[in-house]
This record gives structure tokens, C-alpha cells and sequence, in this order.
């Protein structure tokens, strides 16, 4: 199955599941699944993000409903209400460099068990983890990341899940796509099969189950039909 019901898709996602979800400051984010997540009402879930965006957009509303038990994220400085759970304890945060937790997905959807990186040797980071040295070199093992769901947006897609995305709205959506057991996909322009160009597909149908229709579409559907009415 591809394209499917917003409702449909997202009640497939348990309580306490674990959640890629693309976007940097909301931008790339699925804002009408996120949007459903929080009517539905998905406790208890674990968030692996770039970041947690601001309160009202994108993973800032998770937060703002109390649905997220554990985020895994590069930065969350500017979402004070993540920072305000985090300290309180009800939420977990684990904060990992950016360019570390991008290959921890990367090396998830590759099949590897992790990775070697020099990021956090010396410091408080390499605490409790495994550390290889080569060649005169310390390294830190990463482990792997992987969801039981990856959430992205994309502009453009065709009905067999080729994505295709819009400039810095990429960010972490492709990887993220490859990562989890069920890739959804919102999407803004849907086309059928061919009419995509293939130089043009950044992640390939094979890593998406589910196609969601992005906001951008819906609007137009209802523009066009308050003007026929």
C-alpha cells in the first residue's frame, strides 16, 4: 500500500513507539502527521530528531502535549518547554553532535551495527562507551539507530514512493527514510508513475510503505472547491 488516509496511518503507530522524524527547526517536518500524533493522543513515545523546534511547530507540539518520554536529538536550545520536561524529569534527553547522530541513522539503515567517530574522545561524552584505538587514533563506538517508524516530508513523489524533496527541507528526511521498520511519507504534489523525473528521486519507493497528502494539497483541494460552489 502507498498512498493512505492521514487517520489511518497514524493509528497504526502504537503508545511508546519510536519516532524518526525529519526537519530542522520544523522545516522538512510532516506537520499534518505530527498534527495527528497529538489528536490521537500517542503517549509515551521516543523522538530521534535533529531537534525538538519550537513550541506550536512541528516536534515542538509532541512536547507542548506531553506525548514524548524520550527525545534523542543534536540540539534542543530552542524549545524551552523540552528543556522544562527534561529538568523536571519527565522527559529523557540524550544529546548527541549532530554530525554523529546523522551517521548513527545513517549506519542504521545501512545494516551496520555503528560507527567509529573521534567526536567526544577526552570528554565527558566517551563515559560508559566503548573506545577503539587505530592507528595512534582514539574512536568512539556509536551504536546504531534505527524506529520502529520514520516520519518525512517531501515536495514531490510519485504513487510507487519516490521522493523527491525541496531544498534545505531535505535535511534528515532521506536518511531517516531508510531507518525504521515503516517509512510514512507526507507529501505536496503527488504524480503518477514516470511522471517524476528519475534523476530526481532522492530515496527510493522501497523505503516508503505510506503516502500522506501534505497541507499544501488539501488547501488547494478546498480553494478549488469553495470556488465551484
Amino acid at each position: 500500500m502507498k498512498k493512505m488516509a492521514l487517520q489511518d496511518a497514524v493509528a497504526m503507530i502504537p503508545e511508546g513507539a519510536t519516532l524518526m522524524i525529519g526537519g530542522f527547526m520544523a522545516v522538512g517536518s510532516p506537520e499534518r502527521v505530527i498534527d495527528e500524533i497529538v489528536r490521537q493522543g500517542k503517549h509515551g513515545l521516543t523522538v530521534i530528531a535533529n531537534d525538538t523546534a519550537m513550541p506550536g511547530r512541528g516536534i515542538g507540539k509532541l512536547v507542548s502535549a506531553g506525548l514524548v518520554s524520550k527525545t534523542i536529538a543534536s540540539h534542543i536550545g530552542l524549545n524551552p518547554e523540552t528543556q522544562q520536561q527534561m529538568i523536571a524529569g519527565k522527559m529523557a534527553v540524550d544529546l548527541v553532535p549532530q554530525g554523529t547522530l546523522i551517521e548513527r541513522i545513517r549506519a542504521g539503515g545501512f545494516g551496520l551495527g555503528g560507527i567509529l567517530t573521534p567526536t567526544g574522545v577526552g570528554t565527558v561524552v566517551e563515559e560508559g562507551k566503548r573506545r577503539i584505538d587505530l592507528d595512534g587514533k582514539g574512536y568512539l563506538l556509536e551504536t546504531a539507530l534505527r524506529a520502529d517508524f520514520a516520519l518525512v516530508h517531501a515536495f514531490l513523489a510519485d504513487y510507487l514512493g519516490n521522493l523527491s524533496y525541496a531544498l534545505t527541507a531535505r535535511n534528515f528526511n532521506p536518511v531517516m527514510a531508510t531507518a525504521a521498520k515503516i517509512t510514512i511519507a507526507e507529501v505536496e504534489e503527488l504524480v503518477a508513475p514516470g511522471g517524476l523525473d528519475a534523476d530526481a528521486v532522492v530515496t527510493p519507493g522501497i523505503f516508503v510503505q505510506h503516502l500522506i497528502q501534505g497541507a499544501s494539497y488539501e488547501k488547494r483541494i478546498e480553494k478549488r472547491t469553495v470556488s465551484r460552489g
